[in-house]
This record gives structure tokens, sequence and C-alpha cells, in this order.
């Protein structure tokens, strides 16, 4: 089938539509766009469940590391030695919220690109609700206005011309034209309002991305804070609420998987599955949607017959209300409002009809079929992809930081009660100047050990 204007399926859309798919008994499954068949939701589960198996593979990773930690025979008493690698847990906990942070950069591009993609999809679906509500005003004002010429002005005509049979033998033409103009216009409203709705839960889906990457950026402030005052309870609650993000993290990434997967699935060949759809959905005939889909030399209008033959009657009865105001003009009088009316009613209809004739064309409905496919399978699979490798950053990088943060509180120092920070004691630590700028300074200078005091 024909491409649409300016649309053709993205190198990505090529990739994901290749990868391979199963169902819930590892059975192949075929890479055809099917969402109402059971086996192809299987397959997408499938992949979603892949994300689930990443989330418990971390927390049992995690639950183990931190097991071990806590659970390490004590140091013999008066041992000063400090903990081993001490400053590179601390500074690879500060890496992975430093790289947390970037993927939350990455995560706003992503949620960008894919509401831009959603905002272009329903800006083309408005515009082709606009089109085909426009072709029903336009048939619906045409056939009124000729079904009021025909019950007023016609008759009144036919009342008129009594005395003379071949002025009411050309009116009574000139009605059966105007009737058969009305009845080909009827079937030219096919799509008899039927409405194109825009995705409504593009919004909610934005907005929620928006608040998890405030949450998880608000989390790297607060812990990076936590580990610049050495505050033991704020490190906690942050590793609490590392968790949940944690959570998040993988189950949005299991939702943008399977949703990609799908997407590069429709993508791949969109025309099939829509014409399918459409026509279940409105009842259709073919003929119509392959002329609207396909918009090429191959397919013929299917209304053309009907506009010809509307045009036609339409020049017939131009042609008998002109016949009418030569012969009748002079002799009734009383005619000439009746065929005055007639033919401002049918410049009216002309004007409508060659109104029609533009709208009924199918560019412009495949112009905003392009557009619309340009929207959701490029800037929003683009955008989905983004926020995918944001939700694979955040889960890698959460990971690190709740290991790396209980062996970074381990090398808090005691505080004293009057002065926070302050090493109590000479034995090994950190310094109490260190913390207060650990950024700017180098790393081995923060956690080299404080020496012992000499004895008086």
């Amino acid at each position: 089938m024909g491409a649409p204007p300016g649309y053709r399926p993205s190198a990505w859309v090529h990739l994901l539509h290749q990868l391979p798919r199963a169902d819930f008994q590892l059975r192949p499954v075929p890479s055809g766009f099917a969402p109402q068949e059971q086996e192809y939701q299987q397959a997408l589960l499938l992949v979603a469940a892949l994300a689930g198996l990443g989330l418990g593979l971390s927390l049992i990773f995690i639950a183990v590391y931190l097991i071990r930690f806590c659970c390490r025979p004590p140091e013999p008493p008066g041992a000063k030695s400090t903990p081993p690698g001490g400053g590179c847990v601390t500074w690879s906990c500060i890496a992975a919220l430093l790289v947390s942070c970037a993927g939350i950069g990455i995560g706003f591009y992503g949620n960008s690109e894919t509401s831009d993609g959603v905002s272009q999809l329903s800006s083309a679906l408005l515009h082709a609700n606009h089109t085909l509500s426009a072709i029903d005003r336009l048939v619906l004002e045409m056939v009124e206005r000729l079904g009021g010429a025909v019950r007023t002005e016609l008759t009144a005509l036919e009342e008129v011309f009594t005395q003379r049979t071949e002025l009411v033998a050309a009116a009574r033409g000139a009605r059966r034209q105007a009737e058969a103009v009305a009845q080909q216009l009827q079937g030219l409203a096919f799509w008899r309002g039927v409405p194109l709705s825009p995705l409504q839960v593009a919004e909610d889906v934005w907005l929620a991305y928006v608040l998890l990457l405030l949450l998880e950026l608000l989390v790297c402030l607060f812990t990076l804070l936590g580990l610049a005052k050495q505050s033991k309870w704020l490190v906690i609650v942050m590793m609490v609420m590392s968790l949940l993000v944690l959570i998040l993290s993988w189950a949005s990434l299991g939702l943008e998987a399977a949703t990609a997967v799908g997407l590069s699935d429709f993508c791949s060949s969109p025309d099939t599955y829509l014409l399918n759809l459409t026509q279940e959905e409105t009842g259709l005939s073919s003929d119509i949607l392959n002329y609207y889909f396909l918009c090429n030399q191959a397919v013929s209008n299917p209304f053309q017959q009907r506009l010809t033959l509307t045009q036609r009657a339409l020049a017939n009865i131009h042609f008998q209300l002109q016949g009418l105001e030569r012969e009748a003009g002079v002799q009734f009088s009383s005619a000439q409002e009746p065929l005055l009316s007639l033919e401002e009613t049918l410049n009216v209809t002309e004007g409508n009809f060659h109104q029609l004739v533009a709208l009924l064309n199918c560019r412009g409905l495949h112009k905003d079929y392009g557009a619309a496919l340009r929207g959701l399978c490029d800037d929003a699979l683009e955008g989905l992809l983004f926020l995918l490798l944001f939700s694979l950053l955040s889960a890698g990088a959460v990971a690190t930081t709740l290991c790396s943060l209980p062996r970074a509180w381990a090398l808090f120092p005691p505080r004293s009660g009057g002065e926070g920070g302050v090493v109590l004691g000479g034995g090994g630590g950190l310094s109490g100047h260190c913390w207060g700028s650990i950024l700017p300074m180098d790393p081995p200078a923060c956690f080299s050990p404080t020496p012992p005091t000499a004895p008086q």
C-alpha cells in the first residue's frame, strides 16, 4: 500500500518490528499489529514482564548486599582503621546520583517529544473532524435549500403557469431535477457524524511523567544534601524514597517497552489495520476507504459518478430557469419573484457544490492522515524511546545508590552535642571540615583518615 505523504517508517520502527515475540508458552508470535488477538496480547505482556524480572533481580541483589553489609563481623576493640574503600563507595554513590540527574534531563526531553507527537496526532484528527463535519453541513444545507425551493418557488410557478402547459412542464422538469440533485447529494455525506476522538489520556500521561521526574529529582537532591550534611535521618528517608523510585522506574520501563514494541508493529504497516478497523466501526465500503487511505491514481474517486450527475442536473435546472425567464418574463409578472428566488438558491447551491467537490477530494484527508502518522510514529515513538532510556538509567543509578548509601553512612563521624559535623576523638574517620565542601575538593583528600593525636 502507498505510504501517506511525508511518512516513512523510521529505522527505530524497523528495528523494533524485527524483534522476536513469544506468548506465555514461549511460542513465536507474528509481529503484525493485532491487539485483539490473545497471543499478541500475551507477547506484549511478556515484554512488560521482563521489566518485572529486572525489578525482582534488583531487589534480591540489593537485599543480599545489605544483609551481608549489616551482618559483617564487628571490628576488634581498639581498631582505628578506616573502612576499606570508603571514599570510593561514597563517591560512587554521588556519581550514581549525578547519572540519575542526567537521566532525568533525558526523561524531560522524551516526555516533551512524546507530548508533541500526541499533540500533532490530536491536531490532525481535529482537522479531519472539521473536514468531515463541513461535508455533512454542506450536504445538509444544499438538500434543505433545494427542498425548500421545490415546496415553495417551483410549486408557485406551476400555479402561475397553469394556462401555459409547456411552461408547467418546464417547471415540473426543474422540480424533478432538483429532487434528483437532493437525492444524489444525500449519498455524499458518507461519514454520518462519526467523531474521530483525540486521545484524552495523553495529558494525564504527560503529567504523571512530570511528577515522576520531579520526584526523582527531589530524591537525588536531598540524598546529596544528606551526604554533604552527614544527616543520618535524611539518608534513611531518602533510602526509602529511592526504593519507591526504583519500583516506579522498573514499572515505567515495562510499560514503555511494551508500548514501543506495539507501536512499532502498528507503524510498520498502519494502512492494513486502520482499513479493517474503520470498515468494522463505520460499515463504509472498501472503495471509499481505499480512496482516502491510499489516495493515488490507481484508486478512482467513488463519488465521481454522483458528482457528475449532480453537476449536470444543476446545469439543467439553470438552463430551464433561463428558458422560463425568457418565455414568461413579460406575460407573467407574478412569476418574477419566484424565478429570482430560484436563481439565487441555484447560485448558492452551485457555490456550495464546488466547495463540496474540493472537500471530497482525497488529498485533504490523506494529508491529515499522514500528519497523524508522523506525530505518532516519529515524534511520539522517539520520545518513548528516550523515556525508556531514562527509566533504564534511573533504575541502575538508584540501585547503585541503595547499595552505596549504607556504606557511606557508616563513614559518618559521631557528632558532639553542640557542634554538628565535628569528629569526636582522634581515631580514623572523616574530617569535619571535609563534608562541608565535599564536591569541590579532591576525593582522596576528603576520605583520608585523620591522624591520631600524639600523646602528651
